[in-house]
């Protein structure tokens, strides 16, 4: 529900503007205040499910989620509608780094990678059925009251999962460290979160280059939170993040690729929902559609990378990259050739291919970064991992969305131009991620060498 909410919104954002005289600035905050307000929360979060326990935090994240995403759903204004989409991605942000903790806490070796895949399933389908979920909930239900059921829809769902987890999830055991929260540290990283992420999400929003000095002065402000967690840490105290994680190989360039793959993940499903309703004309549910091979092919391989990874490694990442580059060129080779209303039917195969290989990137990912993470570790580690994925996000829908609508404000209003174009830096984004995963598959055999070495001259 969680992540599905990242994206379900788009398509309702017409019937929302009309159904409460939203302006664009409401309709702008309906979709990133979300996104901002998750991204805040996640690390502090996941470091309070270390320390106070997972069961507890995931209840509270769960029923927040659920009571404003039912506030959502009955919001008589666009003030209304904005202020719950900003509480619901506090819910939303409090739930997710507990996930990963829980697989942490409760699986180990071959386990812990099947589960970690059908995370990694998830995550996947959930990003990319949001606009068939979306156009279906439309659909079903008409313009007038279908973006309200986009909302309700979670109420009932949120309910039966609450009832399972507490049916299912281990409660703590024993008693609870009794360790600072760092609330300085909270505060500093919830600062470099927010100067960073402002002026990639109203991007279109606010006019004028100055926005953009809010990412330099997130940038000081987040070395201001290393130098502080340092500190803090070396006078005896347990940081909001240990940034010695950092110094684990698998945990440093498994962060990386997460961020730099989704900076261009993230806005393949952008542009091509505006390509398909606007440029060609498709509905909300015909648009959901066309992107629906994708997320079936990431559905597919993420259960089985999860399986496979911890035999075969970092090198089936790489693979999957390599399969998201090939796909995604397909696309675009599709996309400039078929200008028919038959385009969707006509890139189902290249993003099924896409799909194919996204699967085996985000779930192999997460579990080869969290691999030698401590336990007690878990949930802060992953709330920094996502972190970073939704920092990546936010900035690859900024970029691509920037050279999608001046290519099409260029072109006079040629959407195949600017598309292939948007698809294209998506390509590089994605080729840089695979950069980074060769690089720690080089540097990985390299210190295979290099312990082999010494092995080889003591016998």
């Amino acid at each position: 529900m969680s992540l599905l909410d990242v994206s379900i919104v788009n398509v309702a954002l017409p019937s929302i503007q009309q159904g409460l005289h939203a302006g664009t600035s409401d309709l702008q905050w309906v979709v990133t205040g979300y996104a901002l307000t998750f991204g805040l929360v996640l690390v502090p979060a996941g470091r309070l499910g270390d320390i106070r326990g997972r069961r507890p935090m995931f209840l509270v994240g769960l029923a927040t989620f659920v009571l404003a995403s039912a506030a959502c759903g009955v919001a008589t204004s666009s003030m209304w509608l904005i202020v719950a989409r900003l509480v619901q991605g506090v819910g939303g942000g409090i739930l997710t780094p507990q996930n990963s903790g829980f697989v942490q806490e409760m699986f180990r070796g071959k386990e812990r990678g099947t589960a970690f895949g059908l995370l990694g399933a998830t995550i996947g389908v959930s990003t990319a059925v949001g606009p068939l979920a979306g156009g279906l909930l439309i659909q079903l239900f008409g313009a007038d009251h279908g973006w309200r059921a986009v909302f309700f829809v979670n109420v009932p769902i949120g309910v039966f999962a609450f009832v399972l987890a507490l049916l299912w999830l281990p409660a703590p055991s024993g008693s609870r460290r009794q360790e600072s929260l760092d609330p300085v540290g909270v505060v500093l990283l919830g600062a470099a979160v927010s100067l960073v992420l402002l002026p990639l999400v109203q991007e279109r929003t606010w006019t004028g280059s100055a926005k953009w000095w809010l990412i330099p002065a997130g940038l000081v402000v987040l070395g201001g939170f290393v130098v502080w967690e340092v500190t803090y840490a070396r006078h005896g105290n347990q940081p909001m993040v240990l940034l010695g994680l950092f110094r684990i190989r698998s945990y440093a360039f498994g962060s990386a690729i997460g961020l730099v793959y989704f900076a261009g993940f993230t806005a393949i499903f952008f542009i091509l929902a505006l390509y398909f309703q606007i440029g060609r004309g498709y509905s909300a549910l015909q648009a959901g559609l066309a992107v629906t091979p994708f997320a079936l092919g990431s559905a597919v391989t993420a259960a089985l990378g999860g399986r496979v990874v911890n035999r075969v490694g970092r090198p089936l990442v790489a693979a999957g990259l390599a399969a998201v580059i090939v796909g995604l060129l397909l696309t675009d080779v599709v996309l400039s050739r078929v200008t028919s209303s038959e385009v969707g039917w006509a890139t189902a195969l290249p993003l099924l291919v896409a799909g194919l290989g996204s699967g085996l990137v985000i779930s192999p990912n997460i579990t080869l970064t969290l691999h030698e993470v401590p336990v007690e570790r878990a949930g802060s580690a992953s709330g920094v991992l996502q972190t970073g994925q939704r920092l990546g996000g936010a900035v690859g829908i900024a970029a691509v969305g920037s050279l999608f609508f001046n290519r099409l404000a260029n072109s006079h209003g040629d959407w195949g131009q600017a598309v292939t174009a948007a698809l294209r830096l998506c390509d590089v984004i994605v080729f840089l991620a695979l950069v980074v995963a060769l690089a720690d598959l080089r540097g990985e055999s390299g210190a295979q060498d290099t312990e082999q070495k010494p092995a080889a001259a003591a016998a």
